[in-house]
């Protein structure tokens, strides 16, 4: 006689909904319609002919054309300001990055006398308001001829991004421990070695978070080009965007074209790296 013997299998029990989860759920949802909402409406407006942007009722079923596109595109200088734009972005990243990985490392690893005192000011200049500092700027960029200079608006912007550079990867690479660094130099390799091939390959997130906040500040930024770049030759597309909606009126399918071309590369970067992009902002930000 054999016996014959059953496993259980264990039940999988669903948590029921709450009233909580539910407005949760309904906050979420609600927030996401009005923040999505707006980018789709320009979105679709750029692709709509004039007369079905300015009737009383919204259109949302229409045949989408690239006029507004054309248009925006075939004004003066559209790629004089794209190249400003990407060369003073990129510059100020990368020449952030370079200065905060030497700078982080040194906060995070090296004991000297005045640390406490540094990683202060760099909290300092992370919190201050830099709209205040254009006066300044303004004085330093003409006191040394640099005026209309795309070489100074990009120093300018590596100074905004740097502080919160160093921060985020200072909390990265104190994270990382010691003892992995430590027996790297056992084996043999020197202390940049070290960092080198040990550390640097564990930044990945912090980079990628810090070189995402440093474009969209970069990218976006208003007051500084404004007050020291009056060449229209040494102009980026924040400018050409206000002065494009002064020069066309009321052509407001010409004008979501240009927000749109405007947004584009941010839009792009941030679905690019968001998900390892928030998670190093948080990361760096506890850690260390």
């Amino acid at each position: 006689m054999s016996a014959t013997t059953q496993t259980p299998q264990k039940l999988r029990t669903r948590k029921p909904l709450t009233v909580g989860a539910v407005a949760k759920n309904a906050g979420a949802l609600v927030l996401a319609v009005v923040f999505v909402f707006p980018v789709y409406w320009m979105f679709s407006s750029s692709l709509k002919p004039q007369h079905e942007i300015m009737t009383k009722d919204p259109v949302f079923v229409f045949t989408p054309t690239l006029d507004n596109y054309t248009t925006a595109t075939g004004v003066d200088l559209f790629w004089t300001y794209v190249g400003n734009s990407l060369m003073v972005t990129v510059g100020a990243v990368l020449l952030a990055l370079v200065v905060a990985l030497a700078a982080s490392f040194a906060i995070a690893r090296l004991k000297f006398k005045g640390r406490k005192g540094i990683v202060l000011v760099v909290m300092m200049a992370q919190m201050a308001p830099w709209e205040v500092m254009v006066i300044a700027m303004y004085m330093i960029s003409r006191e040394n001829d640099m005026l209309n200079s795309i070489p100074m608006l990009t120093l300018i912007y590596f100074v905004m991004v740097l502080p919160f550079t160093i921060w985020t990867l200072r909390g990265f690479i104190a994270a990382v421990p010691v003892e992995l660094e430590e027996a790297a130099q056992i084996d043999g390799c020197t202390r940049g070695q070290a960092f080198r091939k040990v550390i640097f390959p564990l930044l990945a997130p912090g980079l990628m978070s810090t070189s995402l906040f440093g474009f969209i500040t970069a990218w976006n930024e208003f007051a500084m080009i404004l007050m020291l770049n009056k060449d229209k030759e040494s102009q980026t597309l924040t400018l050409w965007l206000t002065q494009f909606q002064t020069a066309f009126g009321s052509d407001w399918g010409a004008t979501m074209a240009a927000s749109t071309l405007f947004a584009l590369p941010v839009l792009v970067v941030f679905l690019f790296l968001q998900r390892k992009a928030v998670g190093g902002m948080t990361a760096g930000a506890v850690k260390g």
